[in-house]
């Protein structure tokens, strides 16, 4: 039997959208509002599991009477608000935060990066061959996942997935600042040797590919990931009672990596080190 959660109906916020009236349940956000109009705005740091930090600045809307671009994921519908997603001041700043992120960082493993990149014609070799990059080779010290910090937009999802928004651990921060701002464990330690528990949650929620499975790591760079040749069967994680939801990424009849609903009451997404990393023992390894 599924649990169907049960809520109170919410009032509906009337606002005119891109010239439509259009209405949206109490506490949606403008991003909410113009995905269930079909409407398909860019955005990075937003996650549909934690609360928005406005990091990326890709989703920026110009609400009428504004003086400043608001970011879609976090300004809530108001009665009567007037929204452009469109303009030509929302589409220039999309195209200068694209490029910026893509002079400054890897957004190679980034979905759908390079469809916004030429949709919004941005430019990042404009800045030059030397465009500060953080140039830092892949951490691997661990057997379980690969921190990647050439591809992360400090977005800090990790950080908050990490920390009190899910997991309590606090075994991840931003470190440094400017272009030395990074995500770090404390005094830099390996991860074995910080307080990180290994539930694999912060991977879960990276937008950018700067963490992955060790498993995807090592065939991405063997030149053998394929997600279009990949299965997803959802099941239940057999380690315990809890009833936790699993989505096994299957390749060439083996499991590639673990993941869990977003949509789902118990997990949320987010999984412990044993679902989301145990699952060598369902098939056979050399």
């Amino acid at each position: 039997m599924t649990a169907v959660p049960l809520q109170p109906p919410r009032r509906l916020v009337p606002f005119t959208l891109d010239g439509e009236e259009t209405r949206v349940p109490e506490g949606s956000t403008i991003l909410d509002a113009c995905r269930a109009a079909g409407k398909d705005i860019p955005t990075l740091c937003q996650g549909d599991t934690l609360t928005p930090k406005n990091a990326c600045r890709v989703c920026v809307v110009e609400v009428e009477g504004s003086r400043t671009l608001a970011p879609a994921c976090s300004r809530r519908a108001e009665p009567g608000m007037t929204v452009r997603t469109d303009t030509e001041r929302a589409r220039h700043s999309r195209k200068v935060v694209l490029e910026l992120l893509a002079s400054s960082t890897d957004l190679s493993t980034t979905p759908r990066a390079e469809e916004w990149i030429k949709e919004y014609e941005a430019k990042p070799g404009r800045f030059g061959a030397d465009a500060a990059r953080m140039n830092e080779q892949p951490k691997i010290d661990n057997e379980l996942y690969v921190r990647d910090y050439d591809k992360c937009i400090l977005c800090y999802k990790c950080v908050d997935a990490c920390g009190e928004q899910w997991q309590n651990t606090f075994a991840i921060a931003v470190s440094g600042r400017g272009f030395d701002a990074r995500i770090s464990t404390e005094h830099e330690a390996a991860l074995p040797d910080s307080a990180c528990v290994f539930c694999g949650n912060c991977i879960e929620v990276c937008p950018t590919g700067a963490l992955s499975f060790s498993t995807e790591f090592g065939m991405r760079a063997a030149g053998t990931w394929d997600e279009a040749a990949q299965t997803r069967t959802t099941t239940v994680c057999a380690y315990c009672g809890v009833g936790c939801n699993v989505t096994l990424h299957v390749q060439e009849n083996e499991i590639v990596k673990v993941t869990s609903p977003h949509d789902n009451p118990v997990t949320h997404g987010n999984l412990c080190i044993k679902g989301r990393f145990g699952f060598q023992h369902v098939q056979n390894r050399d």
